[in-house]
């Protein structure tokens, strides 16, 4: 505990003050952001969304430091009560507190003052858990076993949150976690063209299992005769594309756009505040905002290769994954070249649950930056007295 409040004491001159720094000005950018997608009449004042956002990069910040104090070997050290609070958590949304989001999803844990999303807390856990169990099979990493034991946690959790939630666009997260460590922990290739395979052989089957409105979403990426007049499937992402093109190079201004501002946008202050920005920031808006996402994501890569030790490398590269396909999957929605899986643009798009776990996710990274190898010896080794 001595060393845990010693590290806290250190942070600003050890932490990663860059990676925070990166991570507040995208923040305080999507602050301005939720404040002129909710200044539109139908959200009946903005006040309260600029509040919950501002209490939450504070509070994000200081998760930011602590996170960052902790030493990433004694949480790999518990990584079994990591994968019981995982499951604890998921299976509270079965209780009386769970509730539903837009989508219909039972994804939210309604605490009263606050709703907190379980599965984003998980994408913090589960990385630590991937590192701790690729690093307990680094020297055998492309073994039968080590790859079964890797996929279990998966399945494990995967599996878990589509039961009791429902929610695809959260565990595709957990997937592609998974395939950006193990890929940069070096599994063999062969692996990766098995799975492959093995998916084509199982998307039929699997197809049988999503309703309607989940193919729909997909097939509308590939298939023009469904809702051709874009009344149904297509309206919203017909609505949030015109607005996103609508405008132009520089944007018709903060607080002016004409579709925002009327409130004709759905989920324009969440899930589709790109489209917004892109009508009221125009197409530099947009780069400047993609620009920004991809620095953060390249200093968790740098911090990454900055280790030496296998675990935190793989740490970093686990955050990056998990920021870069939200990033991936929200602007391509927005651009309707992937589905609407209901994902948030990272530290842009309003939610405290999100905010909050980036910067913890962050703070992960920033621990490795402090602490590049390990130092779980010194917790063992007793001091010299003479």
């Amino acid at each position: 505990m001595h060393r845990y409040l010693e590290e806290l004491k250190d942070f600003s001159k050890k932490g990663d003050m860059f990676l925070l720094v990166l991570a507040l000005i995208v923040a305080s950018f999507g602050l301005v952001a939720i404040a002129s997608a909710t200044s539109a009449d139908k959200f009946d004042g903005n006040f309260r969304y600029i509040a919950v956002q501002s209490v939450s990069i504070c509070l994000g910040v200081l998760v930011y430091a602590v996170v960052s104090s902790i030493d990433l070997d004694f949480l790999s050290e518990h990584r079994l009560a990591m994968v019981v609070f995982n499951c604890m958590l998921l299976l509270m949304l079965l209780s009386p507190l769970g509730t539903d989001n837009d989508s219909g999803n039972r994804s939210w844990i309604d605490l009263g003052v606050i709703n907190v999303q379980p599965a984003e807390i998980c994408k913090i856990t589960y990385i630590l858990i991937m590192a701790s169990v690729m690093s307990s099979h680094q020297n055998r990493i492309s073994h039968p076993v080590s790859v079964a034991h890797m996929l279990l946690h998966l399945g494990l959790l995967v599996g878990l949150n589509l039961v009791v939630s429902s929610d695809m666009g959260v565990s595709l997260i957990f997937v592609f976690i998974f395939i950006g460590m193990t890929f940069a922990g070096g599994v063999s290739l062969w692996w990766f063209a098995a799975a492959l395979t093995g998916i084509a052989a199982m998307a039929p089957i699997l197809w049988q299992f999503l309703d309607g409105y989940q193919r729909n979403r997909i097939l509308i990426l590939f298939d023009d005769s469904i809702d051709p007049q874009g009344i149904n499937e297509r309206y919203h992402s017909n609505m949030n594309l015109k607005s996103l093109t609508g405008g132009g190079l520089t944007g018709q201004g903060l607080f002016n756009g004409n579709r925002t501002q009327g409130g004709n946008l759905f989920a324009q202050h969440t899930d589709y505040i790109f489209s917004s920005m892109g009508e009221e920031l125009g197409f530099i808006g947009c780069v400047v905002i993609m620009l920004m996402e991809l620095a953060i994501i390249a200093r968790c890569v740098y911090v990454g290769v900055r280790c030496q030790d296998y675990m935190r490398r793989l740490v970093c590269f686990g955050a990056a994954s998990a920021l870069m396909f939200q990033v991936m999957i929200n602007v391509g929605m927005c651009i309707g070249v992937m589905p609407v899986i209901g994902l948030t643009l990272p530290l842009i798009s309003y939610g405290g649950s999100s905010v909050v776990t980036i910067f913890a996710m962050l703070g992960l990274v920033s621990g490795a930056y402090a602490r590049p190898q390990s130092l779980s010896h010194e917790r063992y080794v007793q001091p010299y007295r003479g």
